[in-house]
């Protein structure tokens, strides 16, 4: 399978990309930086910024499913991002996508018609990043791509353990953490099997 990935070089990115690589498949990977990645037999990597429309067509030309690890870094690189992502995928007729999004754009289980981080149960002051992960969620919701959000709660490092819970638009009850590896490992499968087709999926141990 050829994959592109976003976000390649962050925490959970980089596990994805070894991960596919590991697997065989053909990696194409969009950075802003060429030396933050090591050469592959099956990574091409591409030097530009997912907030210019040619270089993420350009990343995603030859791709069968896009994963998308772009983190918010108190940027709008992400809500700039994404419309581009999603306007070059229909343009190439390509359909999966798996984003990585933050448990507070899941729904509230305390109060009904409510994101978590809008209601009482999201015990974070500071809402940018979940109203950026938000702006993709309402994106991609208004288009016909085969798109799914994983959405992690507290996301310490650790590897992959395989075992945790999952939960179709709401974090797993009690959920109060997930390690990189174990996200990681969700969105990979995840892309390659399509379980959560046009959902958000909360992510917890």
């Amino acid at each position: 399978m050829k994959i592109t990935i976003f976000g390649a070089t962050g925490r959970v990115g980089h596990e994805i990309l070894q991960r596919a690589l590991a697997d065989g498949h053909e990696v194409t990977a969009l950075v802003r930086s060429l030396g933050k990645l090591k050469p592959h037999t099956n990574l091409q990597i591409i030097k530009g910024d997912v907030k210019n429309y040619g270089d993420v067509t350009l990343a995603i030309a030859q791709a069968d499913s896009v994963i998308s690890a772009i983190g918010t870094d108190k940027t709008t690189t992400l809500s700039e991002g994404i419309p581009n992502i999603i306007k070059a995928m229909l343009q190439l007729n390509v359909k999966r996508i798996v984003t990585i999004g933050t448990a507070g754009i899941l729904d509230s289980r305390a109060e009904k018609g409510k994101l978590r981080f809008q209601s009482t149960e999201s015990k974070r002051k500071l809402t940018f990043a979940a109203e950026e992960h938000a702006k993709v969620f309402y994106a991609l919701k208004e288009t016909e791509l085969d798109w799914t959000i994983a959405c992690p709660t507290y996301l310490p490092d650790g590897g992959a353990t395989g075992v945790y819970r999952t939960e179709k638009n709401r974090l797993p009850l009690n959920g109060e953490k997930i390690t990189v590896g174990d996200t990681a490992h969700f969105v990979y499968e995840e892309s390659l099997q399509n379980k959560y087709n046009q959902s958000r999926v909360g992510l917890a141990y």
